[in-house]
């Protein structure tokens, strides 16, 4: 444990596995954070708020005094945040939003300490093909659209809908690799004793 550079305050798999591409030695702390926007927020504000609040947490429960990464995805069609389905129907609805058009997908990355934060946020534009109703109830079936936002994933069966991607690509999966090195690097030299 004494090893680790930072936490990371998340329990996606998909973060975690992105954040070891970046060679850094963390550890992953869960955090429990209310993800609720406000009547008020821009999309961006919001993504914003919530990786901030994440890192936040998991400052407050860190058991060591390090840098805590905290991050979140938001996928936005005509102003409209779609968060993680609530059932069959919200997914119907969401993919049907997204059938033969473009979207945005938002990645907030927030580096904190109990002094400093750093955020960044990256916004990649992606294009659906037209989906038939069989498609999105198939898709359904197969589970992955569940707890993502949007109600699909990019790097799993939900990649066949995708046409094209204007941006990051692991912003989409949940962590854009160089933009998050980037803020790592700016974090270190606001507060060289960590990283």
């Amino acid at each position: 444990m004494a090893d680790i550079q930072l936490y990371l305050a998340s329990a996606s798999p998909r973060r975690k596995a992105l954040l070891e591409q970046l060679s850094v030695r963390f550890s992953v702390l869960r955090v429990d954070v209310e993800e609720q926007r406000e009547s008020h927020e821009e999309a961006a504000d919001y993504v914003r708020r919530l990786s901030l609040d994440k890192a936040m947490a998991g400052v407050e429960a860190a058991p060591e005094p390090l840098p805590v990464l905290g991050s979140d995805t938001i996928v936005v069609c005509d102003g409209e945040v779609l968060e993680k389905p609530r059932d069959l129907n919200d997914s119907r609805r969401m993919l049907s939003m997204l059938s033969g058009r473009q979207h945005q997908v938002m990645t907030a990355v927030t580096i904190a300490d109990r002094n400093h934060s750093l955020t960044t946020l990256v916004t990649t534009h992606v294009w659906f093909k037209s989906l038939l109703d069989k498609d999105i109830d198939a898709y359904w079936q197969s589970g992955e659209p569940c707890d993502k936002a949007g109600s699909y994933a990019i790097q799993g069966l939900g990649g066949r809908f995708v046409t094209r991607i204007d941006g990051s690509y692991h912003a989409v999966v949940g962590l854009p690799l160089y933009e998050t090195e980037a803020l790592l690097n700016e974090f270190q030299k606001l507060c060289g004793e960590y990283l």
